[in-house]
């Protein structure tokens, strides 16, 4: 039977040398790391949360999304926080009731999470647990008790928050504690007033930067947090697949108010 030149091409090619083998390989791994690096740096980047500060929004075990683009970019979105200058490229200040993912001002290899509750120019105030800002309490709603996931069968409150322009969310009240009251003072320039939904259980603006955050730093925000992808139960772990088990069905996927 007589071959045709195309099955005597195919035939006579050279298999390509193990050389050429592990340099295609490099390169296809190193445009994906690459490409990962980018994307968690310019775009998104995934998060866990290992406090009780936000709950009951967000629990221990929550994996979640952070978008780096809300606000524009600064030296905090970028891994290790290197030295470059302060500020931020396209700068957008986050809106009150937004939740963001930091740097702690006093250590800034420590990334945390926390609400915007003022914004630069802002007078809050804090009475009784009540937040006021610009003179105006933000309203609040009982919603029945509750337990601190944190501390077992510690007793909370929920209460309903509401912001200025609509947006709603629950808090934990613990009872009567030291953040409960705040004398009146103006947000600097710059500077952002944030706390933990969990008002008992945070350690945010209301207390000093060596204690908790202070006055959190504009360009100390990586990002917004946007959703929650998944999350586990303690002990789970994503390399631990027979712990998967304990993947909380009902958090996936999950908005972040």
């Amino acid at each position: 039977m007589t071959q045709t030149s195309e099955t005597l091409r195919l035939e006579t090619t050279p298999a390509p040398s193990l050389r050429a083998e592990i340099v295609d390989t490099v390169r296809t791994v190193a445009i994906g790391l690459a490409a990962a690096v980018l994307i968690q740096t310019v775009a998104f980047q995934p998060f866990t949360i290992p406090s009780a500060s936000m709950e009951p929004g967000l629990v221990v075990g929550d994996y979640l999304v952070v978008s780096k683009s809300a606000y524009g970019w600064s030296r905090a979105s970028l891994p290790l926080n290197p030295p470059l200058p302060s500020g931020r490229v396209f700068e957008r200040l986050p809106e009150r009731g937004d939740v963001v993912v930091f740097r702690r001002p006093s250590d800034p290899q420590e990334t945390w999470i926390k609400r915007v509750i003022g914004l630069p120019g802002d007078r809050i105030e804090i009475v009784g647990g009540q937040v006021i800002v610009n003179g105006a309490a933000l309203t609040q709603r009982a919603l029945g008790p509750g337990l601190d996931l944190d501390q077992p069968g510690r007793p909370v409150e929920r209460v309903e928050e509401r912001q200025a322009d609509g947006r709603a969310y629950v808090t934990f009240d613990g009872g009567p504690g030291l953040g409960d009251d705040r004398p009146a003072d103006i947000v600097p320039e710059g500077q952002l007033f944030v706390m933990g939904d969990n008002r008992d259980n945070s350690l945010d603006s209301r207390w000093s930067p060596d204690v908790g955050v202070g006055l959190l730093p504009v360009t100390n925000v990586i990002g917004k947090a946007e959703i929650v992808v998944a999350s586990w139960d303690p002990g789970a772990a994503l390399w631990k697949p027979w712990t998967w088990f304990k993947l909380r069905s009902g958090r996936l996927l999950k908005p972040i108010r």
